[in-house]
């Protein structure tokens, strides 16, 4: 990173360029003192139009909630009516958002370098947005969502410097999913939200917690394992089925997987056939089904809703894949799990 985009970074939460939020709400945090005497802005408010960190249309479908100190903003948002919503965002530093809970009927996520998604189940999914990207999402709500934004200003954090860059340099991510980081985040968000300033020391404790588990979890690690005689390195095959999971229920493109992992199309589909045995079309219909006989153990969730959860538009498309892997229809597989 060169000095000035360094420095433009470090800037990005100054109050020069950041507007101030205004409560109209009973603060949870108030201004506190620290150790030496001097004042933390450290509040919890509804944020006005002119304060917005992710523009969302219409802005009175949600109610929003902020917490932030040095180097950390944690926003809130609640869906309080059905229908279309729109988020758009695009900023100077980092962002991570945690889909708490958000099924939609309808709807399209991109973010600049990486192909659009349409999922339709955002539950408990993460999307990291890193600084200078393009954030564009519209979804018709299925049941009323609930969505944490983590604004990130590295520079400002307690960090090492090493860390700070590596958060900087990091790829963007769409609903990816990883357990250690989605605890963190909804335990900061469910401090932030209960508000109490006694927390606070913990609170920015956990902050920085979550920066390590985001740099750790997003990574590459490349392996120095010897590769599969005519087939993908291991550090190749873990992109790539990580790949595949955080998108199972999507499309997806060959030529995406292919660049992922810096090869060409052909050659992937051949090394990919020769490591698993076979190509990865065939590799992601088993993948759904899977997720689909899981789902199915669930009585509360209906064939339909299933099919939808993994991909599928069309029930009776399902059903027959279904039938094809298996053996047995969906409702057969499920009556037989007694």
């Amino acid at each position: 990173m060169t000095d000035s985009a360094r420095e433009k970074h470090a800037m990005a939460f100054e109050p020069s360029s950041y507007a101030r939020y205004q409560s109209v709400v009973p603060c949870a945090f108030e201004t506190q003192p620290d150790l030496n005497g001097t004042c933390q802005l450290y509040r919890r408010t509804a944020i006005p139009a002119s304060g917005r960190v992710v523009h969302i249309s219409p802005p009175d479908a949600v109610s929003r909630r902020t917490a932030k100190w040095p180097g950390m903003e944690v926003e809130i948002v609640q869906a309080n009516r059905r229908g279309r919503i729109d988020y758009h965002f695009c900023a100077p530093f980092p962002m991570l958002m945690v889909h708490e809970r958000g099924v939609r009927h309808d709807g399209c996520t991109v973010i600049d370098g990486l192909p659009k998604s349409t999922l339709q189940n955002c539950s408990r999914k993460l999307v990291f947005v890193p600084a200078g990207h393009k954030f564009d999402d519209w979804h018709e709500q299925r049941m009323l969502s609930r969505v944490v934004f983590f604004h990130l200003n590295p520079a400002q954090l307690s960090i090492s410097p090493e860390l700070s860059y590596s958060i900087s340099s990091l790829a963007p991510r769409l609903f990816f999913e990883n357990g250690a980081l989605m605890e963190t985040a909804l335990k900061l968000a469910a401090l932030v939200e209960s508000g109490g300033a006694d927390h606070r020391l913990y609170v920015e404790a956990l902050g920085v917690v979550l920066t390590h588990e985001l740099v750790r979890n997003n990574a590459v690690k490349h392996s120095v394992e010897a590769p599969i005689n005519g087939g993908l390195g291991t550090w190749q095959r873990r992109k790539a089925l990580a790949y595949i999971e955080e998108h199972v229920a999507e499309p997806i493109s060959l030529a995406a997987l292919a660049q992922l992992v810096g090869l060409s199309t052909s050659y992937f589909c051949r090394a990919f056939r020769q490591s698993f045995g076979m190509p990865p079309q065939r590799y992601q219909l088993s993948r759904r089904i899977e997720r689909a006989r899981t789902l199915l153990a669930n009585h509360f969730a209906s064939v339909t809703d299933v099919s939808l959860t993994v991909g599928y538009n069309d029930a009776s498309a399902f059903c027959t894949a279904f039938r094809r892997i298996t053996g047995v229809s969906p409702s057969a597989y499920r009556r037989n799990l007694g």
